[in-house]
């Protein structure tokens, strides 16, 4: 039985265009989660689902596997886990578990995933997924009156109930999950990480920036 990575990196996209292949520390974006895979002998194989023939080149040029994913599963509202399901229906032989790294979050902790792995096998977890704690005070505005949501007025924000955020670092799922179309199961473990690397998702420029200002710092 085999563990596989899976990078999901799609063409088009809207508010940066072409992130993936975007230069990152002088690679593409998504290379960076190859990279990360790479480090990994428990990791089979890593594949990137495109239905970009640039994103194709850079992947393949970079030591990756491509699956070409059809239009039809390539669309701005298409959820992730087709894609994953896509390659799993793709491939000629039998995976035991999937590790999805979402080349919008290229920077991760070093041991991350090597501890990340161990925790989900010595716990027989059927998929687990990273958080981070939320230290912010959220609320609602209904007609310009703003409510509170997970505290009270005056209270102070280290006396807050602990919240989390799903991170997006990394996740792994059993494949007979996936295929089921689920990525977090119902009793998929939650992995804290508190790191700066954690607040990364690029969507925007603006994200892209902060994320070559904390690869530059994380260099020195």
């Amino acid at each position: 039985m085999k563990t596989i990575a899976i990078i999901p990196a799609r063409g088009n996209s809207k508010r940066l265009p072409n992130k993936n292949i975007k230069l990152l520390g002088n690679v593409p974006l998504l290379v960076h989660s190859i990279y990360y895979a790479k480090q990994h002998d428990f990791i089979d194989a890593i594949y990137v689902s495109t239905n970009d023939e640039d994103i194709k080149h850079v992947a393949l040029n970079y030591g990756a596997k491509v699956i070409d994913r059809p239009n039809e599963l390539s669309g701005d509202l298409e959820p992730t886990v087709t894609a994953l399901k896509h390659v799993l229906e793709s491939l000629d032989y039998d995976v035991e578990n999937v590790v999805l790294l979402q080349p919008t979050n290229p920077l991760r902790p070093k041991n991350l995933l090597k501890e990340a792995f161990q925790l989900f096998n010595d716990t027989m977890s059927e998929s687990l997924f990273t958080v981070t704690r939320n230290h912010q005070k959220f609320g609602t505005i209904e007609n310009t009156v703003f409510k509170p949501f997970n505290y009270c007025i005056g209270q102070r924000s280290q006396d807050l109930e602990p919240l989390y955020f799903e991170n997006g670092l990394l996740y792994i799922t059993k494949a007979k999950h996936i295929l089921n179309n689920q990525i977090i199961t119902g009793k998929a473990f939650p992995l804290i990480v508190n790191h700066p690397f954690a607040s990364i998702d690029i969507d925007t420029q603006e994200d892209f920036e902060y994320a070559e200002f904390l690869l530059k710092k994380d260099s020195r």
